[in-house]
């Protein structure tokens, strides 16, 4: 029991504190293409904004599975557990993940609703957050982090939005707080070309393959029980019709 809360701890830890937890792990220099930060301070001095912002490619994600993997050192059932629980934990394959950590100085910052302060850019496309973490809406003083989840299929045509694209974009809008307001949006650029993770491969993905099929599966059946219902409601009533007119016919 206490080695199974130790290993949900550990999720959290990398699910929501990526930069300090992995300080000493992400050595590959690579690697650190994936964590942008930005700053911007208000014209008076009032209010001091810092973002960080690391966007989950697969990339990342393999090197963040590697790196427990070889400090733990787990066999390979142990490391495909961890990755199915990661990014399970993260919705990988039906959302894109960023993790994001604001420090405020100065006046505080108020963000509510945070997810009209956000939206990513796919080529000419713009998403906005599918979910992300409600302690943002509330005042931002010091330190605040969470994760910041975009669509992973378009809604309207139901395609994957990485799909031959080249490049995210994720704007933070000037408004969002005192400090911002004089420099306008903040953008944040990553180049997909060159995410080389296959997140996707192993027991882990079969395992999360699995997982989709049956939410697709559970959709079916209650699209096919809806239709059912219907197709019955359709038959009563040419039952009812048919009657009606055998008993105009017979009234004759």
């Amino acid at each position: 029991m206490l080695k199974k809360i130790s290993f949900m701890l550990f999720i959290l830890c990398v699910v929501f504190l990526p930069a300090e937890c992995f300080a000493m792990t992400r050595v590959d220099p690579n690697l650190q293409g994936w964590t942008k930060e930005s700053a911007a301070k208000a014209s008076d001095g009032e209010q001091t904004l810092t973002i960080q912002i690391t966007y989950y490619a697969s990339e990342y994600v393999e090197a963040l599975v590697q790196s427990q993997a070889e400090k733990n050192l787990w066999t390979n059932d142990e490391m495909e557990n961890y990755k199915y629980s990661l990014l399970k934990t993260i919705n990988f394959n039906e959302t894109i993940p960023f993790h994001i950590s604001m420090y405020v100085e100065g006046v505080p910052m108020y963000a509510q609703p945070f997810d009209k302060h956000i939206y990513m850019m796919i080529g000419r496309k713009k998403y906005v957050p599918v979910d992300y973490d409600k302690m943002f809406n509330f005042k931002i003083l010091g330190a605040r982090e969470g994760m910041v989840f975009f669509p992973r299929y378009d809604p309207e045509t139901g395609k994957d939005v990485l799909e031959k694209a080249r490049d995210i974009r994720v704007i933070l809008d000037g408004s969002i707080g005192y400090a911002t307001a004089g420099r306008g949006d903040i953008t944040w650029v990553w180049d997909i070309t060159r995410d080389r993770g296959k997140v996707f491969t192993g027991t882990a993905a079969n395992r999360l393959e699995v997982d989709r099929l049956l939410k697709r599966i559970e959709k079916i059946n209650s699209d096919r029980k809806k239709l059912q219902t219907e197709l019955e409601a359709l038959d009563n009533e040419y039952n009812n019709i048919s009657t009606r007119i055998d008993e105009l016919q017979t009234s004759d």
